[in-house]
């Protein structure tokens, strides 16, 4: 879907108790490399992150009335921005459409150098998981941000409108296979699939203007400690194994963790770029009551 530094887990340290309740948990020089991290990242998985929801399967990644909120650390900045990621479904068009909202923002120090703000809203159908369309808007110290990325699935095209480049819109062939869904919901998602170490899932993704054919890899298990607590976890990776581009040609990757407990959240996201690391840790999570 579409909109983001280093705060990697220190393993040596110690650590507060897990938080098992999934239904409510809470914790309440260089500004071109916040830049070109806090772009993906915000779209990511917004960002990060794919469907392997197979065609057909309902959409489960983010509920209604559901949120996430990550703290985004990079380089020496451990709070460099915030990301809330939330569900809302859609009353208008009967309860079949749920809207996913990725909010970022740079603050403290990092804001001072570079502000930040990005709003992506993405439209998915919930019984198929097909996503409908992509509003973005926002802000940075370069220009302003204001796209829209539909779907035609009866012609099998999708429109992007830019209208600040107006340069960049375009027409995109649907790809055969899996429909598309965006990057960050499709990350949200693996929560869902009860993945092994070694499983794979090929999808199409959206990002920003793009549309990626990837593979979800199961890498293995890994104990990480968070603001919410030490979760073991397993670590899933999406990977362009054929005809890489974007990110993905530039030595890029992309990380999720999700906890192996009942609650099944994301816990953490990590985005390597060759500028550093940004790394997405959740601080609150909250259900509809």
């Amino acid at each position: 879907m579409t909109g983001p530094r280093a705060f990697h887990a220190d393993k040596t340290a110690g650590h507060r108790p897990a938080l098992l309740d999934s239904t409510k948990h809470s914790t309440r020089g260089a500004p071109s490399p916040i830049a070109g991290v806090t772009y993906p990242v915000k779209s990511l998985f917004l960002t990060l992150c794919l469907p392997a929801v197979a065609c057909a399967a309902p959409f489960t990644a983010v509920r209604d009335g559901e949120s996430f909120t990550y703290k985004v650390g990079f380089a020496i900045f451990s709070n460099a921005g915030v990301i809330e990621i939330s569900g809302k479904q859609d009353a208008a068009a009967g309860h079949d459409r749920i809207r996913v909202t990725v909010d970022s923002r740079s603050r403290g120090f990092v804001r001072a150098l570079y502000e930040f703000d990005n709003k992506a809203e993405a439209t998915i159908e919930l019984p198929t998981s097909r996503l409908l369309a992509v509003h973005e808007s926002g802000a940075d110290p370069k220009r302003a941000t204001d796209s829209d990325f539909t779907i035609d699935y009866a012609k099998r095209v999708a429109t992007y409108t830019d209208r600040v480049r107006t340069e960049r819109s375009r027409e995109i062939p649907l790809p055969e296979g899996n429909d598309p869904i965006d990057l960050i919901s499709a990350l949200m998602q693996t929560r869902d699939w009860n993945m092994q170490p070694g499983d794979k899932r090929d999808l199409v993704v959206q990002f920003t203007r793009e549309l990626y054919a990837i593979t979800l890899v199961a890498e293995g298990y890994e104990t990480i400690i968070t603001p919410m607590g030490k979760f073991r976890t397993l670590v899933v990776v999406p990977r362009m194994e054929k005809n890489p581009k974007g990110i993905f040609a530039r030595g890029g990757q992309i990380k999720v963790w999700i906890a192996q407990d009942a609650s099944h959240l994301p816990v953490q996201m990590q985005l390597e770029l060759k500028i550093g690391s940004a790394t997405l840790m959740l601080t609150e999570h909250k259900v509809a009551k």
